[in-house]
């Protein structure tokens, strides 16, 4: 049976790597859950126990989704991208810092899959209107995708895997932030340091400002626009009433989602159809697929040779356990995805005899390596897969080639500031 578990799993992958004409991720994940339903490498209650740690998740996900394409329609992102680009005052460099600061916020805010579905055809956008060459173009779309994941650590909603493991746990949304802020910080700075460094000869000097529309030409609808800054108080108040009437936060995004919807169907300015049709589906129908093939892998011995491997880790000390988590999640979460490699070492993390401040670092140690990790490879994350999508409908082609060689040298030592920022973080707090 492990055999079986491990074949199928490799096929998956294979199949989501190669993408057969007309078979999309989403098909490919889901069929390889049905095989593993059918082969016995799960059964039916391994189904039911992964809709029990990820419902939530996912809820969040198709809401937060739907917020962010309403909020894009009605001109939002639009908007700020372009008073980020005038309050640049035409420095190449000063944009270019911008541009990964607005995808730290819209990260932070919308989760990463948000900033890589929204923001980044917006600053590709605003690049190409200022003449940009190809090699300054991949520089500013590279930034805003790597910022994506490693800025998505500060909140529960940030990332579908900050839920899964917040779930897992039972934390809540200011306990969660407590912890992740801080790791959060020394992520955006490393991020900002390997970026500058790597893409310094591709970054303009200057550009006209001139070329760019007004930020108020970007607004399709005012009065929607208005209620947006208010939906977004709203959202954020419920985050933190959450904790303390134990509700899913996927509720509360759902609530948000269903205020702008109403809205703009009475508004009708925004086509709200257009919309729901051409939301990435096939990413959510993915991502359930994959819990379920890897959770095949749970079931032939992998959570047991992770909590072994997770527990000798901890006898190393506080450091050694923080960091080799971090690396031990983010070299999985590159070769499986980081959604189902949450899930799989938070149950290992569960299976160990740790408590404490040890059982905080592996934790969120955890949730690090699975929101940066991700970056070394394309099938990482669900935000690069949605990041590459968007790209290659808009002429832009990353070769998988390019993008792990660039992955891996962006990720390494960024994950490491990070994780050695949690250490740092944890030993002040307790």
């Amino acid at each position: 049976m492990s055999l079986i578990a491990f074949l199928l799993f490799v096929i998956t992958i294979v199949l989501i790597i190669w993408q057969p004409k007309g078979l999309s991720i989403g098909w490919s994940a889901s069929g390889g859950a049905v095989l593993a339903l059918l082969l016995g490498v799960i059964s039916w209650s391994d189904i039911w126990t992964v809709t029990e740690i990820v419902w939530n998740a996912t809820f969040a996900f198709v809401a937060i989704i739907l917020v962010s394409l309403i909020m894009d329609e009605i001109g939002f992102f639009e908007w700020s991208a372009l008073h980020m680009a005038r309050l640049a005052k035409g420095n190449g460099r000063r944009m270019f810092l911008y541009v990964i600061l607005l995808g730290a916020l819209v990260s932070a805010l919308f989760t990463n899959d948000g900033t890589a579905l929204i923001l980044t055809p917006i600053v590709l956008a605003i690049v190409r209107i200022l003449n940009f060459d190809v090699k300054m173009v991949l520089a500013f779309v590279m930034a805003s995708g790597f910022i994506a994941d490693t800025s998505s650590l500060p909140f529960i909603i940030s990332n579908l895997t900050n839920i899964v493991s917040s779930d897992f746990f039972h934390v809540g949304f200011v306990e969660y932030a407590s912890r992740m802020l801080v790791p959060n910080l020394f992520s955006i700075g490393a991020s900002l340091m390997v970026l500058f460094l790597y893409f310094r000869k591709s970054i303009p000097l200057n550009y006209d400002v001139s070329q760019l529309k007004q930020p108020k030409e970007a607004i399709n609808d005012l009065i929607l626009f208005r209620l947006t800054w208010f939906t977004l108080f709203l959202l954020f108040g419920g985050y933190f009433i959450s904790e303390y009437f134990e509700i899913p936060v996927s509720f509360v995004v759902s609530f948000a989602a269903i205020i702008l919807v109403i809205a703009s169907l009475k508004r009708k300015s925004i086509e709200i159809k257009k919309i729901m049709k051409n939301a990435p589906w096939s990413v959510v129908i993915f991502s359930i697929g994959m819990y379920v093939v890897v959770y095949g892998l749970k079931n032939a011995g992998l959570t047991d040779e992770l909590s072994q491997m997770i527990t000798w880790l901890t006898n190393c000390g506080l450091y050694i356990a923080t960091v080799g988590t971090g690396f031990l999640s983010a070299v999985l979460s590159s070769i499986m995805n980081n959604l189902p490699t949450l899930m799989i070492n938070a149950l290992a993390i569960h299976a160990t005899p740790t408590q404490g401040v040890i059982r905080e670092a592996l934790i969120y140690a955890n949730v690090i390596g699975s929101d940066l990790g991700p970056k070394i490879t394309p099938i990482g994350s669900l935000a690069t897969l949605i990041w590459l999508h968007i790209l290659a409908k808009k002429d832009v082609r990353i070769s998988w080639g390019y993008y792990f060689k660039i992955g891996f040298i962006l990720t390494v030592p960024t994950l490491f500031i990070t994780l050695t920022g949690l250490y740092l973080w944890l030993i002040i707090i307790h």
